[in-house]
């Protein structure tokens, strides 16, 4: 507490320039993607698959994936300039404070003072604030989904989905997020500078929640889920889930094909009642001991606590910042250098926050990334190896790559910072996958880790 009290006095000079900080925080973190992306631009420009994928992939879908990629790369790096454009433009234009002061005179306007107030304030500007970017937005997620995934075939969407989608997200952010972020206030304007001990413990109360009413209000909003039927794949799902002791609520196929033809699987829920749910596109393109195997890897996460782990570092995080913004929530700094004088909206001050963490969650994002492809390893040669099946994985990787398009090569730079999971170079590799079999794998009943060409997991 001390600690962050003598950080606040520190960042809280008069006239220290934060608009000019945050803004450079901002370009800085566009020079670099940017930067990244010229370099994994350069590995999309390749004419040959690599070794590992020469005997598995035909020219033809390598040349699809690629051009798929340097789409997708260069539809990312307009995307992010356009962003780039909006930040720039909402600073130097004092859209925030204009906004805020828009929300202040709707309010004493039109509505007894009983509802006036910072709290109703801020729900009215974030009201305002998501509605102006959710119109910036629509020609993005336009072309995205009707011209990018469209030309790849990947997209099946229709006009009226996509707007039926995005009312329905706008109606649940207001729903849902209104009550939130009013406790969220109560809770900072009640407790005092130690308000991010009692918020963190509403963070988690407010997880909890959304996994519980996920299955039953927020999903049946925007997809339908029809139980698995009886076959090869649930009776060898439900096997599985006996095996390694899985909560096994209920198994699920979600009709994901009514808005692409990509392909997934995951499970959600409390400890205690796990419900797995596969995509009908996966059920559509897969055999059977395929989709198993792509489920024991997810549940490979399960059983080697990688969930939980992964919890537990998001629960650490949380407070974290939180316990940072406690150090900005009263800079009057910062606050002025924005057009803030005579107010300082803890909500604005939050946004003002997230900006100026933007370096700190950039090395965040890099070693979440490096953890996670830690844990896919184990998960996929590890854990499968003693389940026996990783000829299976191998394939099912190698199906969904095709089916995907997914990136065949990445520059390693690019991938360290951007994916959370190998690339399929990398996971045959460590499979020991030549040409149609795993090789060099330790004897699956044994507890030692696995050895697959250089790397040990």
């Amino acid at each position: 507490m001390w600690i962050l009290e003598q950080l606040a006095r520190i960042l809280d000079r008069p006239l220290f320039p934060w608009k000019n900080v945050l803004v450079g925080f901002s370009l800085g973190q566009f020079v670099l993607e940017g930067i990244l992306s010229f370099r994994q631009y350069r590995v999309l420009q390749q004419k040959t698959p690599p070794k590992v994928l020469a005997n598995e992939v035909s020219q033809k879908v390598y040349d699809q994936s690629q051009a798929y990629g340097r789409a997708k790369s260069k539809f990312s790096f307009i995307s992010g300039l356009y962003g780039q454009i909006q930040n720039l433009a909402f600073i130097y234009g004092d859209v925030l404070p204009k906004l805020w002061g828009v929300s202040g005179f709707l309010l004493a306007r039109y509505l007894p003072s009983q509802f006036q107030g910072e709290i109703s304030q801020t729900l009215l500007f974030l009201f305002g604030f998501n509605i102006i970017s959710t119109v910036l937005s629509l020609p993005i997620s336009y072309y995205n989904t009707f011209v990018l995934e469209e030309k790849f075939g990947f997209n099946k969407q229709t006009l009226g989905l996509w707007v039926s989608d995005m009312i329905k997200g706008q109606f649940l952010g207001i729903v849902l997020g209104a009550p939130i972020i009013s406790a969220v206030l109560k809770i900072i304007q009640k407790t005092g500078n130690g308000f991010f001990y009692y918020l963190w413990l509403f963070g988690i109360f407010v997880q909890v929640f959304a996994i519980t009413i996920y299955p039953i209000v927020i999903l049946p909003l925007f997809n339908k889920l029809s139980p698995l039927e009886p076959g090869d794949i649930k009776t060898g799902v439900e096997n599985l889930s006996k095996k390694l002791e899985f909560p096994l609520s209920e198994l699920h196929v979600i009709d994901g094909s009514k808005r692409s033809a990509h392909s997934n699987a995951y499970f959600y829920g409390l400890p205690w009642k796990k419900h797995i749910v596969i995509y009908d596109t996966l059920l559509e393109k897969s055999e059977p001991q395929e989709v198993v195997a792509v489920l024991s890897h997810e549940l490979g996460h399960w059983k080697l606590n990688h969930t939980t782990k992964l919890f537990g570092i998001a629960q650490f995080h949380m407070f974290y910042i939180f316990a940072l913004f406690s150090v900005f929530v009263n800079n009057k700094s910062l606050y002025q250098s924005f057009g803030f004088i005579k107010e300082q909206p803890i909500m604005i001050g939050f946004l003002l926050f997230s900006d100026a963490l933007a370096p700190m969650d950039a090395i965040v994002k890099l070693l979440m990334n490096i953890l996670s492809r830690k844990f896919e390893f184990e998960a996929g040669i590890c854990f499968c190896s003693r389940s026996g099946i990783l000829a299976e994985l191998a394939s099912s990787l190698l199906k969904l790559q095709i089916q995907n398009l997914s990136t065949m090569d990445a520059d390693w730079m690019y991938a360290s910072y951007h994916f959370s999971h190998p690339i399929l170079t990398e996971r045959l590799g460590a499979l020991g996958w030549k040409g149609g079999k795993v090789t060099d794998l330790k004897d699956e009943d044994s507890a030692t880790p696995v050895k697959a060409g250089d790397r040990e997991l």
